[in-house]
């Protein structure tokens, strides 16, 4: 054996980037100094939802709306981005109208890639889903907040209000998938 083959390989030479344990020994220290100065910081106590006004549009009449079974329409214009749903979940609801605040209408698209939900409801938990193309499911109580799955923003709600025994969308809370915006 030669005396090359009994020695053990050169250690590496640095290239000029840190390595994962370099950045955390050198940057660690900095970002625990610095989140401990962030700690007295206030920020807001939550933003107003941005409401986006569309034309009144009646929806459904009082009559028509049963407990737990969905109604479909368009709102807030037609085509695929304007499938809505409307649902009676039987129990208070953030945004809900009608005696028992219990009714409420949603997008009928999901925020993550746009799959369809109009229809996909599970009684025992008051959500819309799963979704057909990566399961994510809405809490339709708490303003259509994502309550499991990929998706990343709440299921935009439409505004309801009643007027004798009609049933009226004027808004929607929340971007609708498939728009750079909603244009009011």
């Amino acid at each position: 054996m030669t005396q090359r083959d009994q020695t053990a390989a050169p250690e590496p030479k640095p290239h000029g980037c840190l390595s994962r344990r370099g950045f955390l020994l050198a940057g660690g220290s900095a970002t625990v100094i610095l989140a401990a100065g962030c700690a007295g910081l206030r920020f807001p106590r939550g933003t107003a939802l941005q409401v986006v006004e569309y034309p009144r549009k009646r929806v459904a009449g009082l009559a028509d709306v049963k407990p737990h079974k969905p109604l479909i329409f368009s709102y807030p214009g037609e085509g695929p981005q304007s499938l809505s749903f409307l649902i009676d979940v039987d129990d208070l609801a953030a945004g809900g109208v009608g005696s028992n605040q219990s009714i409420i209408a949603f997008s009928g698209t999901c925020t993550h890639m746009g799959g369809p939900l109009a229809g996909a409801y599970v009684k025992e938990w008051a959500v819309a889903g799963p979704c057909p193309l990566h399961l994510t499911t809405f809490d339709l109580r708490r303003h259509g907040m994502v309550a499991s799955g990929h998706a990343t923003e709440s299921l935009p709600q439409v505004r309801l209000e009643i007027e004798g025994d009609d049933i009226y969308a004027t808004g929607v809370m929340g971007l609708i998938y498939g728009l750079d915006r909603n244009d009011g």
